[in-house]
């Protein structure tokens, strides 16, 4: 990737960003610099919506192919996308879980009946997805799952549980991942399907999380049903298709996220002088420290995307960048609440309640927010002891760990 842009791509940051600031007006005007991951001040409904906003203008599908209601962008089209949203505030977007990781898997491994059926609605803002993925027993160690899957006619029956299933509350659909072969262990033996969530059979519990949100649930199945055509890939090959749908996570979007994080930063770079914290000699190295690694972030992201363009699917050296912006941004919730001192401790208090967790009604604001939701990001999307597993023996060719 070169980090200098074209004539054409700098043309094309201009209608990006020309196109957000006709659009972020009316009743989306208030949400600039507002939601985000972990971010609850904004209610579901109205990212939904603009969700379906940016569907308008065709922004959904930049990296779909046109057959399919795509632009067939260029990856540097895509990124210079993300790029240039974050640079100018918009929302904060809700999990597009349809959008990210599903809709590609499906383009990489789905059928053609199940690239009509789904990816449209999806490209429309009007059809949301979750991920089945962990369970009680099976959270990094995916080839653990127990959720089992059995064929009656012409239809499978699923029976089981998973956790931390993000906005399953919001879905329409799920994919999930299930042991069809009773007999088969480990990773052998699993399946991708696809599960309607509006069916008797469906329970979905919510996880209030320390932040008081409740982006996270658990999800039971208990004899849900889904056709018997709804499976990703092959019977029993559903392994390769889960980690082909993780791949795909942490692709275009990467240095949005990174441009995101440099304003988390420069924010608190202002408040550090606002309050004098920055005077204090350890805690300005940790700052100065927290630069340098953001930069060393954005380069990597750089190298990986080049990797993408090479190879055209995302490989294994991706858990690269998942392991360092997870690590950074926890330290960062952490140099945070440094810099905040001892107010860091006190919450709002909302009028009307928006929380009522530990016996007492608060708000939480920016700061404290990302130092208690950035616990998630070494955990989810494959913790940091299973990235440098991967990186270990898919990457460096070492001996697997051993069991």
């Amino acid at each position: 990737m070169e980090v200098s842009r074209t004539l054409a791509e700098r043309a094309f940051a201009d209608e990006v960003r020309t196109w957000l600031e006709e659009h972020l007006v009316g009743e989306f005007a208030d949400l600039r610099g507002r939601g985000g991951v972990g971010q609850e001040d904004v209610e579901p409904k109205r990212l939904l919506d603009w969700e379906r906003e940016l569907a308008s203008g065709g922004w959904l599908g930049l990296d779909y192919p046109s057959h399919l209601g795509g632009r067939d962008a260029s990856l540097s089209e895509q990124v210079i996308f993300h790029q240039t949203y974050v640079e100018a505030r918009a929302p904060g977007r809700i999990p597009n879980i349809g959008l990210t990781l599903l809709g590609p898997t499906l383009v990489a491994y789905g059928s053609s009946e199940q690239q009509e059926r789904f990816i449209p609605p999806i490209l429309a803002g009007t059809e949301h997805w979750c991920q089945g993925y962990s369970e009680p027993n099976a959270g990094s160690d995916l080839a653990n799952v127990s959720t089992r899957a059995r064929l009656d006619g012409d239809r499978w029956l699923i029976t089981g549980q998973k956790i931390w299933t993000s906005l399953a509350q919001l879905a329409q659909w799920a994919f999930v991942v299930c042991r069809t072969d009773p007999d088969a262990e480990r990773h052998h033996g699993l399946s991708y399907l696809l599960v309607n969530m509006d069916q008797p059979g469906v329970e979905i519990r919510p996880i209030v999380q320390i932040t008081g949100g409740t982006e996270f649930n658990e999800v039971f199945f208990d004899e849900a049903e889904t056709a018997a055509d709804m499976v990703v890939g092959r019977v029993g090959d559903g392994w390769s298709v889960a980690m082909g749908t993780l791949g795909f996570e942490r692709g275009a979007s990467t240095l949005g996220q990174q441009t995101g994080y440099r304003q988390e930063l420069d924010a608190l770079l202002e408040l550090a002088r606002a309050n004098g914290s920055i005077d204090e000699p350890v805690l300005r190295q940790d700052l100065v420290q927290a630069w340098l690694e953001l930069e060393v972030l954005r380069y990597n992201q750089l190298r990986m995307l080049t990797a993408l363009v090479v190879d055209g699917v995302p490989g294994p050296e991706m858990s690269i960048g998942k392991l360092y912006w997870a690590s950074w941004h926890r330290r960062l919730g952490e140099l945070g609440m440094r810099v905040r001192g001892a107010s860091a401790m006190v919450g709002i208090d909302p009028t009307p309640p928006l929380h009522d967790l530990l016996g007492c009604d608060y708000q939480l604001d920016g700061l404290q927010r990302t130092f208690l939701y950035s616990r998630a990001h070494t955990i989810y999307g494959g913790s940091n002891e299973v990235q440098r597993n991967v990186l270990g023996e898919r990457v460096l060719g070492l001996s697997r760990e051993p069991r």
